[in-house]
C-alpha cells in the first residue's frame, strides 16, 4: 500500500482518519486507497526539513551534484516503472509518459546535477576604494511546494531540483489525485544518497495540508503551480510571515498564424499544441488567431486532423489521447462547449463525451470551435481540455493585439515564414515563452514562467536559482584603519575623528 507521508527518510501513513482513492480516469478503477496526511504531518515534515537544512546547506556543491547524478542514473533504470505509474494515475498515454514525461524529468535531474556546481556569486572591485565587495548566493531555508495533477512527476522535479541543488530542503505536497510518482521519487532520492529530511512529501487536501504548509512559520519560501484563484490564496497566506512566493498559474495561450505561414506546419502544430495531455497543459494552444487568407483552410485541416486522433486505452502505444483527469473535470470541459453552443458558436468537430468502451473513462473528444467573439467565455477562460477556438484576423496589428487581449501571459506562438514578422511577434506578444513556428517544446536549459495573472518566477534553467537563493552583499575593509574617513559624519570633535 502507498503511504501518504515521506518525512525524515521514513514512509508512514497519514495521520488523518480520512482516506483518498487514487483513481485511474481511463476506467474509474481505484489504483490506491491512501490514508491522507493532516496538519500534524506537515509539522513533522517541516521539522525534518529544518533539521536537515544546516548540513545540506553547507554541503560542498560537488556533494549535492554527485547525489543528483546518482539519482539520474537510478531513475534511468526505473524509467518504465515511473512511466507506468504516471499513466495509471493520470490516464496519460503510455507513449507520452515514456517519451516525454519521464525522460524530460530525468534530463532535469542531470541538468541540476551540473548546475549545482555552477551556482556562483560575484567578486567585484573596491567601489569606494577602501572596501572589497563580494556577492554570496545562499539557500533560503525550508521550501514548501505544491504541485499540480497534470504533470505530477515533471512538476515534482521542477519544484524539488532547483531547491535542493541550491542547498535548500523541501516539503512537497503533490495533488491528491496524483501522488504516486512523487512518493516514489522521494524514496529514490534517499536511495541515491540525498540525506534524510532534505526531500519530504506529504499527500493531503489543499485546504488543510496545503494551507498548513504555506502558512507554517518555519517555511521560508512557497512555490505553487496551479490555478490563478488558488495562487491568490497562496499569496494571501504567505503574507503573514512575509515569505518569498513563486507562482506558475493559469494560461490561455494564443496561436497566431500569419498569412505567409506554412499551412501544413501550422495545422499540425495546432493539433499537437492543443491536444498534448488532452489539453490539460497551461501552455497548450487554446486560442488560434488565423489571418483571413488562411482561415478556412486552417479550420478544415485542423478539423480533419482532430477527427483522426485515436482515443483509447492509455496503456496501448497506439493511443494518441487519453482521458481527462476526472469525471468532474470532464463535466467542466463539457460545460464550456454547451455554453458556447448556447451563444451561437459552431462546433466544427468533437464537442461530446464519447460512448461505447470510452464511456468507462473521463474521455472527451478533441473539439474545434469557431464563430465565437473575443470576449466570450470559451475564448477568455482556461478550459484545460482538448478544445481549440479559432478566430480570424485581418492586419498584423490586430493579430498581436488579440493575442495580448488576456489576463494571462504564460506562453504563445506565432507562425510565419517572414523573419521580420517573427521578430515582431516575439518582441510584442506578452508571454513568458514565445515559440516561433512551434508550440510546446521545453528544455531544461531554458526558463519556464509567466507574466500577468500567469504568475511570476521561473522553473528550470539557471534562472530558477533566482527564486531559490538569497543574494548577500559582503563588504570588507582593506585599509585596517581604526578611524575611517566617513566617521567625521558622526564624531563632531575633530580630535576624535582624525
Amino acid at each position: 500500500m502507498t503511504l501518504a507521508v515521506f518525512a525524515g527518510g521514513q514512509s508512514t501513513p497519514g495521520s488523518s482518519s480520512e482516506t483518498f482513492d487514487v483513481v485511474n480516469p481511463a476506467d474509474d478503477t481505484v489504483v490506491e486507497s491512501i490514508r491522507i496526511a493532516d496538519p500534524s504531518d506537515v509539522e513533522r515534515a517541516v521539522a525534518c526539513a529544518s533539521a536537515a537544512f544546516g548540513d545540506w546547506s553547507r554541503a560542498a556543491p560537488v556533494e549535492r551534484s554527485t547525489a543528483l547524478h546518482r539519482l539520474a542514473a537510478l531513475l534511468e533504470g526505473k524509467a518504465a516503472a515511473y512511466a507506468a505509474a504516471e499513466t495509471q494515475q493520470t490516464g496519460k498515454p503510455i507513449r507520452l509518459t515514456t517519451e516525454f514525461d519521464v525522460p524530460g524529468s530525468i534530463d532535469n535531474v542531470s541538468f541540476f546535477a551540473g548546475a549545482a556546481r555552477h551556482l556562483e556569486g560575484k567578486a567585484s572591485a573596491e567601489w569606494d576604494g577602501v572596501h572589497t565587495s563580494l556577492i554570496r548566493r545562499e539557500p533560503i531555508g525550508v521550501v514548501g511546494s505544491i504541485a499540480p495533477w497534470n504533470y505530477p512527476l515533471q512538476m515534482a522535479m521542477w519544484k524539488i531540483l532547483p531547491a535542493i541543488s541550491a542547498g535548500n530542503t523541501i516539503v512537497l505536497k503533490p495533488a491528491e489525485m496524483t501522488p504516486l510518482t512523487s512518493l516514489m521519487l522521494a524514496e529514490d532520492c534517499m536511495a541515491a544518497g540525498i540525506p534524510a529530511g532534505v526531500v519530504n512529501v506529504v499527500m493531503g487536501a489543499g485546504r488543510t495540508v496545503g494551507e498548513a504548509l504555506v502558512g507554517h512559520p518555519d517555511v521560508s519560501m512557497v512555490s505553487f503551480t496551479g490555478s490563478t484563484p488558488v495562487g491568490q490564496r497562496v499569496m494571501e497566506l504567505a503574507t503573514a510571515t512575509i515569505k518569498r512566493v513563486h507562482l506558475e498559474l493559469g494560461g490561455k495561450a494564443p496561436f497566431v498564424v500569419f498569412d505567409d505561414a506554412n499551412p501544413e506546419a501550422a495545422a499540425h502544430g495546432a493539433v499537437a499544441g492543443a491536444l498534448i495531455n488532452a489539453g490539460q497543459d497551461c501552455t497548450a494552444a487554446t486560442r488560434a488567431y488565423v489571418q483571413r487568407p488562411l482561415y478556412e483552410a486552417f479550420v478544415s485541416a485542423v478539423a480533419d486532423l482532430f477527427a483522426g486522433v485515436r482515443l483509447g486505452d492509455p496503456t496501448d502505444p497506439a493511443t494518441d489521447m487519453g482521458p481527462l483527469i476526472s469525471r468532474r473535470h470532464q463535466q467542466s470541459v463539457a460545460g464550456f462547449i454547451d455554453r458556447a453552443r448556447g451563444y451561437g458558436a459552431t462546433i466544427v468537430t468533437g464537442g461530446e463525451i464519447p460512448g461505447g468502451d470510452l464511456a468507462r473513462g473521463a474521455f472527451y473528444r478533441p473539439t474545434l470551435v469557431t464563430d465565437v467573439a473575443q470576449d466570450s467565455d470559451i475564448a477568455r477562460n482556461e478550459i484545460f481540455g482538448p478544445v481549440l477556438v479559432v478566430i480570424p484576423f485581418d492586419s498584423d496589428d490586430e493579430g498581436i493585439a488579440l493575442a495580448n487581449d488576456t489576463v494571462y501571459g504564460l506562453a504563445a506562438s506565432a507562425w510565419t515564414t517572414d523573419i521580420f514578422r517573427g521578430l515582431r511577434a516575439q518582441r510584442e506578444i506578452k508571454a513568458g515563452c514565445v515559440w516561433i513556428n512551434d508550440h510546446i517544446p521545453i528544455v531544461s536549459e531554458m526558463p519556464h514562467g509567466g507574466f500577468k495573472q500567469s504568475g511570476f518566477g521561473k522553473d528550470m534553467s539557471m534562472y530558477s536559482f533566482e527564486e531559490y537563493t538569497n543574494v548577500k552583499h559582503v563588504s570588507m575593509d582593506i585599509t585596517g584603519e581604526v578611524r575611517k574617513p566617513w566617521h567625521r559624519t558622526i564624531f563632531a570633535n575633530p580630535e576624535i575623528s582624525q
